[in-house]
């Protein structure tokens, strides 16, 4: 049974760690109620917001940059440039540096992309990917392994990597990436479970990672969290978002 306490406030620690709040959200291309959307996220208080979906077409910038105000927090990078995937983030992260991926293409099907970061919280330093990977098995495959090798490249000792994996936890691709990080949600339940409800069954295919070291506090759907509504979470896109709370030791 999940954990329906509330998850820890960010702050730093006496020892320079980091305890902060990371956010996976598919937000489909902001076609929605966009103050529901905000709404969620600014009441989920985080200090990572990695978004999938975020708009690719006229004004994409301006949209998200609208999204991020309205939520107390600025666009780190991604967008159209990484074919979807964003990072937003409070003004307590410090960016080291910031790299959109665009995946191999497969004719026919849509482009990928990762949104990639390096980012530090006083004395704690952290690699942050934003990812959507593919509706087609093999290439969704192939996808996590590019995932998996780029996480390795940021070169620092922690990292997370979340999004929307199209994929459910017996899938392969969940567990090629559950085999070398921790998926959040297993390692310490809380809230909800399910991100996708549209269809029967409902299934969990958006998912937050870490790297070993990195204290996993809490992970799950907020449904019951302080300020975050169902008629919100309803309005703002088609997904359901995935919360985390983590301690990230210092450097």
């Amino acid at each position: 049974m999940a954990n329906t306490t509330l998850l820890p406030n960010s702050r730093t620690e006496p020892d320079g760690s980091a305890v902060i709040r990371a956010l996976g959200y598919n937000i489909r291309s902001m076609r929605d109620d966009t103050d529901a959307l905000a709404r969620v996220i600014t009441a989920c208080a985080p200090d990572l917001v990695l978004l999938q979906e975020a708009p690719l077409f006229f004004r994409w910038r301006k949209k998200l940059a609208r999204l991020a105000a309205a939520s107390g927090l600025v666009v780190l990078t991604g967008g159209a440039t990484a074919a979807g995937p964003a990072i937003l983030c409070s003004l307590r992260a410090t960016a080291e540096r910031t790299q959109d991926v665009l995946l191999p293409r497969t004719p026919g099907l849509h482009r990928r992309g990762l949104a990639t970061a390096v980012v530090r919280f006083g004395r704690a330093r952290l690699g942050v990917i934003s990812c959507h990977l593919s509706l087609q098995a093999d290439e969704r495959y192939e996808q996590g392994g590019m995932l998996l090798d780029r996480l390795a490249g940021l070169g620092v000792e922690h990292a997370i990597a979340g999004g929307d994996l199209n994929d459910p936890p017996q899938g392969r691709t969940f567990r090629r990436l559950a085999a070398s990080l921790r998926d959040c949600r297993t390692a310490a339940p809380w809230g909800g479970e399910h991100t996708w409800t549209r269809t029967e069954p409902p299934l969990r295919i958006d998912a937050i990672f870490a790297t070993k070291g990195v204290e996993i506090l809490g992970c799950g759907v907020p449904l019951d969290h302080p300020g975050v509504t169902e008629d919100d979470l309803r309005a703002a896109t088609d997904h359901l978002p995935v919360l985390a709370a983590l301690r990230i030791p210092a450097s």
